[in-house]
């Protein structure tokens, strides 16, 4: 049986965390022709705030191992999700909506909205709206994306028999 949980970051994860993202973001960013690991670099470094990231760790019974992890932080009155990677390898295993759930539960909590970026051309786009995103702006690479705690596709999917 296998269980996802939340780890805290520490500074010193910033290599282990960059190549999981790099891994992650590789083919979507070559699809854009945007592949740039110093860029990639940079970028992960300019928004590395421990204090709002989370790892995911996967307990079965071989063992733990780190396989995502997320940015979640108040920002302009919303909860603004970022850097939200799983390794491609533990992609479509259910860990991804697991952290979702826990995303939303805190959003609900707080009576917050969360916004989010995903690349144009990622596989991102299609768990994002499947777990109740409306997209809100398109920019050259980017499309942004916003979910409401009290909408009706919220409701529905948290609503027992719906």
């Amino acid at each position: 049986m296998q269980t996802w949980r939340l780890e805290p970051v520490r500074e010193e994860d910033f290599e282990a965390m960059l190549s999981l993202r790099m891994a992650a973001l590789q083919p979507s960013l070559e699809r854009l022709g945007r592949f740039d690991p110093a860029r990639g670099r940079a970028r992960l470094r300019e928004g590395f705030e421990p204090i709002w990231m989370h790892h995911l760790v996967k307990s079965s019974g071989q063992g733990e191992e780190r396989i995502g992890f997320f940015t979640l932080k108040p920002q302009d009155g919303v909860l603004h999700l970022s850097h939200l990677y799983l390794s491609p390898g533990h992609q479509g295993q259910g860990a991804g909506a697991w952290v979702m759930a826990q995303i939303k539960a805190q959003a609900r909590a707080q009576g917050l909205a969360i916004t989010l970026s995903a690349l144009k051309l990622s596989d991102a786009n299609r768990f994002y709206r499947r777990h109740g995103f409306q997209q809100v702006a398109e920019h050259e690479f980017d499309l942004d994306y916003r979910w409401e705690p009290d909408t009706e596709a919220d409701i529905n999917a948290v609503r027992p028999g719906a």
